[in-house]
């Protein structure tokens, strides 16, 4: 699939394609510079991908941390980034990647300002695992979510 085109398709959708029936259900979006619009619009395709995927409660955690990596790609860097999700046998991975080297940093929010600064501590406190891996032009900022955790 092209970036800039976004799906959220199950395995399966093409019976005519063998490839297609055994790639897992996933996401992938481009996020324009600094359009916070894609904020919402992000979490809505993610609520359509994990519809019948997990416990009650997963999917809505999920939906918050990957507004918080798509917020901190938009707000912090001066570029697009892309938004990835997959769903496979051992849950779901989200991924967030920009285009600045610049590694975000994990910081204690200041009690005074009630909007920046609790994002990493969310994603660092809700999800099973997170990380930041570096690419050759560029970072991804992803989590981890197990569908059956309680």
């Amino acid at each position: 699939m092209a970036i800039g085109a976004s799906s959220a398709r199950q395995a399966g959708d093409n019976a005519d394609n063998v490839t297609e029936q055994t790639r897992p259900p996933q996401l992938r979006r481009r996020l324009g510079r600094a359009d916070l619009r894609a904020v919402p619009e992000a979490r809505r395709a993610l609520r359509d991908l994990l519809r019948h995927w997990g416990k009650p409660g997963r999917s809505e955690i999920a939906e918050l941390l990957t507004s918080e990596l798509v917020t901190n790609a938009l707000v912090h860097t001066d570029h697009d980034a892309v938004l990835t999700a997959v769903i496979g046998p051992h849950g779901l991975r989200v991924e967030v990647r920009d285009f600045v080297a610049r590694r975000p940093r994990l910081c204690v929010p200041d009690a005074d300002d009630d909007t920046h600064g609790r994002g990493l501590v969310l994603v660092q406190s809700l999800a099973d695992a997170w990380g930041v891996r570096a690419h050759g032009v560029g970072k991804s900022v992803w989590f981890e979510l197990d569908a059956e955790a309680a």
